[in-house]
């Protein structure tokens, strides 16, 4: 059995939808997990800060907006009368709720029950198409199965006993539908895996049921070498390792959730990145194997914060670094980069909720040099710090201002921290190097 994702985009429209309906009905057996339709939930959390400012005439407006949006697709998408009536009832039910939210106190649960709607609107709807196209499609509800801990990862045991028995509870079917994204905690309230957890929740589900793979289809033909918004003329890799992904997902590249690949990895499923408008392009493979050297691929990832430590001491004195990390445990603030040197640290982290009161701890023993609006530029490889030509990049850089490097923490990552201001000229300037010249 195979997990299919689809993302927002592809079922954000009606010629997409029958795309995926062409796609999925091959007359295997599958799993099928489906985002929301493309723009609802950034609607949704919208809807959700209207009414946690009080903003009561504008939720409902943009709740109305919304309605009109799916009985438009209702209209055009579904014909039979019955199943028609189905739909209606239960998209009429979902902005029922929206609109009681908007008398309700607004808590993190409320929003999460409001973002929640997307994906259980993308389903149901999708569900009811397939059954008048005579597909036999059985709904899964997440709610049903998906949980995560006190920690906020996977419940594995609870996913896999729950799943299993919904799915030999259920009648027989060629394809089983279910929500991405959503999920309960701990305490059995409607949570999420956060923005882009689709992904996350294909794997959590490949693994659970040994699929032979997870695919993740969107709007574009895999994983590309550079960023193609700010690139011209990027391609998609074919192979990827697992370890060369996750670096590449978790450093910027949007088109996998960064923590996608764990899962997958743990339980050896290759993952294949798939574009829903050209069904039959090769898209990229992720696996366990490693398929040449050298730099694959540049990713870049934005809103970084670099903090540099100065120690009050002429030299780090013992404990120096201890301190220093223990005050980003206190406050839950990961480090993505670290350089030091004799008598300094510099770090960068991507969540500055808590900046002000660490800035304030660590001034308590040294000096505090902040820089917001940074950006780390990832390249990405088999090996790529031990690779005879990967000393030959840094001759382009000559011409931008590079505030950090990081070379050889792993064998398959080189980061540089730039200016924001300076991210997509470093992006072409690699690229030519690194790309171009490759090919010339």
């Amino acid at each position: 059995m195979k997990v299919l994702k689809f993302g927002g985009t592809s079922v954000g429209s009606i010629n997409n939808i029958r795309k995926v309906k062409e796609i999925i009905t091959d007359g295997n057996k599958k799993i099928v997990v489906l985002s929301a339709m493309s723009g609802t939930t950034n609607a949704l959390v919208q809807i959700s800060e209207l009414i946690k400012n009080k903003q009561v005439n504008e939720a409902f407006q943009n709740i109305e907006t919304l309605h009109e949006k799916y009985k438009l697709v209702l209209d055009e998408l579904i014909e039979e009368t019955s199943i028609k009536l189905d739909v209606t009832n239960y998209i009429d039910s979902v902005f029922d709720f929206l609109k009681s939210c908007t008398s309700k106190k607004h808590s993190e649960l409320l929003y999460n029950k409001i973002v929640s709607q997307g994906e259980l609107l993308s389903t149901y709807f999708f569900t009811k198409y397939l059954h008048q196209e005579g597909v036999n499609a059985r709904l899964l509800p997440a709610l049903d199965f998906m949980r995560i801990d006190k920690t906020n990862d996977p419940d594995d045991f609870y996913i896999q006993q729950n799943l299993q028995r919904i799915i030999d509870q259920a009648l027989p079917a060629d394809i089983y539908i279910t929500q991405g994204f959503i999920c309960l905690n701990a305490f059995g309230e409607i949570a999420n895996l956060q923005r882009g957890g689709s992904d996350y929740t294909a794997t959590i589900i490949g693994a659970v049921v040994k699929a032979e793979e997870v695919q993740i289809w969107t709007d574009i033909d895999g994983m590309h070498n550079n960023d193609p918004r700010f690139v011209e003329n990027t391609h998609a890799i074919s192979n990827l390792s697992f370890d060369e992904a996750a670096e590449l997902a978790y450093f910027g590249a949007k088109i996998l959730h960064p923590q996608t690949v764990m899962p997958a990895r743990e339980a050896n499923i290759p993952v294949r990145l798939k574009n829903t408008m050209d069904p039959e392009s090769y898209g990229t493979l992720i696996s366990k194997d490693f398929k040449g050297e050298g730099i694959k691929a540049i990713a870049a990832k934005d809103g970084i914060t670099a903090i540099k430590i100065k120690s009050a001491r002429m030299l780090l004195a013992h404990g120096f670094l201890k301190k220093v990390f223990e005050i980003f445990e206190k406050y839950e603030t990961a480090i993505d980069m670290i350089t030091t040197s004799e008598i300094a640290v510099s770090l960068t982290i991507d969540d500055d909720k808590n900046l002000n009161a660490i800035i304030d701890e660590l001034e308590k023993f040294s000096t505090v040099e902040v820089d917001n609006q940074q950006s780390i530029i990832c390249l990405v490889g088999h090996l790529v710090v031990r690779h005879h030509e990967t000393h030959r990049l840094f001759q382009v850089l000559q011409d931008i201002s590079v505030r950090m490097i990081s070379y050889g923490g792993s064998n398959n990552n080189i980061s540089l921290l730039v200016s924001s201001n300076d991210k997509i000229t470093a992006l072409k300037c690699l690229n030519a190097y690194i790309f171009d010249f490759a090919t010339a």
